[in-house]
């Protein structure tokens, strides 16, 4: 769902609170047809919209949250979620997954995220049934769903997940719109992916690998924050490590041996270190790359 065009002389202008409230009704609405629902919950502004959809539409005791924790899910994240949950008053489940066990998510290739959400969702749908609930929800918006390769929406979608902000056109300004319109903490908090997403294909992914990006970036941000970064990435790239910052930021972190030092102590003492400004889904250029696969 995206603002309006502009409107003839003759038609009353439609405000952007205007446009954020026709999308939050929308939404609610949607919800109302789903029975008891539980919300794959991320913490991110994408799970906390459709999250406060559902209480919004149901009754509290109709809905829940599950976070996923696993080796590859900061903790500062999981605690964020706990905490925002208890602020909307719904009962918030931890669920420990195991995709570290599955083969093609280890080895890492294009189909990573596949092996992720599918045993996430799994694991979900093994515990609604548990509780009684009707629907599994994710936060999939509809930017999403035009962004690229994306298996892991796939694999959602095989086992029926149901995704009201993408089916209602919802864009990532249309959901942080409705986020600021309710007054969500998480309206204006920068996407996040999980750790694994920070390494690059082909790299085999094992807890220690995960447990020092995870390092690496916590440090780079008690750098950074200071200045005003609000996008950063700790990309391991097997043979190096990339930083990837707001691009006003690039010349800052490149001069701040700090930094440097601090990529070094959280687990990289060898590996070139380069400085680059952030780009969403920049590992995905290596899929477009053959030398990458030799």
């Amino acid at each position: 769902m995206r603002t309006p065009h502009a409107p003839s002389s003759t038609v009353e202008p439609v405000r952007p609170d205007d446009w954020a409230c026709g999308a939050a009704d929308q939404l609610v609405a949607e919800f109302t047809r789903y029975g008891k629902t539980l919300v794959a919950f991320s913490g991110g502004v994408d799970s906390s919209v459709a999250l406060a959809a559902a209480v919004r539409a149901l009754d509290p005791a109709d809905v829940a949250a599950v976070t996923a924790v696993s080796a590859a899910v900061p903790a500062a994240e999981v605690a964020a979620a706990r905490d925002f949950c208890a602020g909307l008053g719904v009962a918030h489940h931890v669920l420990g997954t195991r995709e570290m066990e599955v083969e093609g998510y280890r080895e890492n290739g294009p189909r990573r995220c596949y092996f992720c959400k599918s045993t996430l969702i799994d694991a979900v749908r093994e515990l609604a049934d548990q509780l009684g609930f009707q629907t599994v929800v994710t936060g999939t918006n509809a930017s999403d769903v035009v962004a690229g390769f994306r298996p892991g929406i796939a694999a959602a979608a095989e086992r029926a997940a149901r995704t009201p902000l993408a089916d209602l056109a919802m864009d990532k300004p249309t959901v942080r719109a409705v986020a600021r319109l309710w007054g969500l903490d998480t309206a204006a908090k920068p996407a996040a992916a999980c750790l694994a997403s920070r390494i690059a294909y082909g790299v085999t992914i094992s807890p220690a690998r995960l447990a020092r990006v995870e390092l690496a970036e916590s440090a780079a941000r008690r750098l950074l924050d200071p200045h005003g970064v609000v996008d950063l990435r700790v990309r391991d790239l097997g043979d190096g490590v990339r930083i990837e910052v707001d691009a006003p930021a690039v010349e800052r972190a490149r001069s701040d041996q700090r930094l440097v030092a601090a990529i070094r102590a959280a687990g990289f003492p060898d590996e070139p270190i380069t400085v680059e400004a952030f780009r969403s889904g920049s590992m995905n250029e290596l899929l477009h790359d053959p030398d990458h696969w030799r």
